[in-house]
């Protein structure tokens, strides 16, 4: 498979201005192949104890893999792999990154150690990040221009739903996985080698999808394709987008990597029990939240225009603290399933409209890289949720780990709200000014 340089695929025009049969299977099928991408995640999250027996480590080293191995080195790795696809055709650097991060899923299964182990999974995770960037530069050049936030929406859903059914599945997984592979192995690991082996019917899918023509505006010829150019002329309105969603997912990561483990010592749970419980969390709240973000930006923007998506992001922030708070003090299993479920809710409602405000901000021309740097940066806030909140597990709460994540997460929520307001608060004064300055 050789990638070409494709300049004669740049077009000089608005975007496109009806679906096409092609266009919408390829949002589809790139929703699917995430989705599958990210299927391992809940696996490995519902698999932490086994995986901490297997390799007899302690939960700094968990916090470790969930962070660093999962987030920060994948999403570093990705930036390089994101310039390939603002230069060359997307849809072969698509079928690369599903064929490597099949490949690495499987390989990963068989680390006898823990180092290895760690390694495999920051392996398999580089694609993962790489694939992410790489659709959301394709989604605007693939859907009309009214469609785009649907489209959009549609994508996270269906990334959600994989998310969601690595929880949910896992028991299934590990049990079908068992049985298939009759060697003796830890069924986790026969498990990750079954979601790597998925990756093959998506690859003969693949080749039907579209290599859709980039649609280059004024802001992309003035960039010249250089993303330092662009960071200097919006740095201002990039560092706060960073620090709202950079503080969120420090929180996000801190619950929803740990959070099994600690449901699971909390109140002495079976993990296939919490593994049903939270795919079906994780589905409804990040597909639930959807339609919701996308009522308020729609409502909100006739008022106040571009500065309705922060105050989305702000209000939703707010309201997850005080949940977060409930939840260590949740005497049974379901009511920290409910308020699990509810901040879930408010966090992805949070972030439903990023990538969208990403879009907004960055040219066609730069699209990919500038969603692997905006991955990168906020990686660095979620690689610290889990590795903060495993180290303080180990050193100061006793092995508590959803006191531990509270005391991450609450924090790192109150700054991502005082960047929102504050970013609100900057978007309304310019427009005003813009309406005040003479014509």
């Amino acid at each position: 498979m050789t990638l070409s340089p494709a300049p004669s695929r740049d077009a000089a025009c608005p975007g496109q201005s009806a679906w096409t049969v092609q266009g919408l299977f390829t949002v589809a099928f790139l929703g699917i192949a995430a989705g599958l991408q990210m299927a391992d995640v809940g696996l490995q999250a519902v698999s932490l104890s086994a995986i901490q027996k297997s390799f007899g480590v302690g939960d700094a080293a968990l916090g470790a893999l969930q962070g660093l191995a999962g987030i920060l080195i994948a999403s570093a790795l990705a930036i390089p792999l994101a310039r390939f696809a603002d230069r060359y055709s997307r849809k072969r650097v698509l079928l690369c990154l599903i064929a490597v991060s099949s490949a690495l899923m499987g390989l990963s299964a068989i680390a006898h150690t823990f180092p290895l182990f760690f390694i495999g999974r920051s392996a398999a995770g580089v694609t993962e990040f790489a694939m992410v960037p790489l659709v959301y530069s394709m989604i605007p050049d693939l859907a009309p221009e009214r469609h785009r936030v649907a489209s959009n929406l549609g994508f996270a859903a269906l990334m959600a739903a994989g998310a969601s059914g690595g929880f949910y599945f896992s028991d299934v997984i590990l049990s079908a996985a068992d049985t298939l592979f009759a060697w003796e192995a830890e069924p986790w690991r026969k498990a990750f080698l079954l979601l790597g082996m998925a990756g093959l019917p998506l690859l003969l899918l693949g080749a039907l999808t579209a290599d859709p023509v980039r649609h280059l505006g004024a802001d992309d010829r003035a960039a010249h394709g250089s993303l330092p150019a662009f960071l200097r002329l919006r740095w201002r309105a990039v560092g706060l987008f960073v620090g709202t969603a950079g503080c969120l997912i420090t929180a996000v990561q801190a619950l929803n990597q740990l959070i099994a483990l600690s449901l699971e010592r909390r109140f002495d749970a079976a993990p296939g029990d919490i593994g049903h419980a939270m795919g079906l969390i994780i589905l409804l709240t990040s597909v639930g939240c959807l339609p919701v973000a996308g009522l308020l930006d729609r409502a909100l923007a006739r008022r106040i225009g571009q500065a309705a998506r922060p105050l989305v992001m702000g209000l939703s922030v707010v309201i997850a603290i005080p949940v977060l708070l409930l939840l260590t003090s949740m005497r049974t299993l379901d009511q920290a399933f409910i308020a699990v479920g509810l901040f879930l809710f408010m966090t992805c409602t949070a972030n439903a409209l990023v990538p969208t405000m990403l879009q907004d901000l960055a040219p066609a021309s730069l699209r990919a890289r500038c969603f692997a740097l905006w991955s990168f940066v906020v990686s660095l806030f979620g690689a610290a949720g889990p590795l903060l909140a495993g180290t303080l597990s180990d050193g100061m709460f006793d092995k508590h780990l959803l006191n531990a994540v509270a005391a991450v997460a609450v924090p790192a929520l109150t700054v991502s709200a005082g960047c929102a307001l504050r970013s609100v608060l900057r978007t309304i004064k310019e427009r005003r000014l813009a309406a005040e300055s003479p014509a």
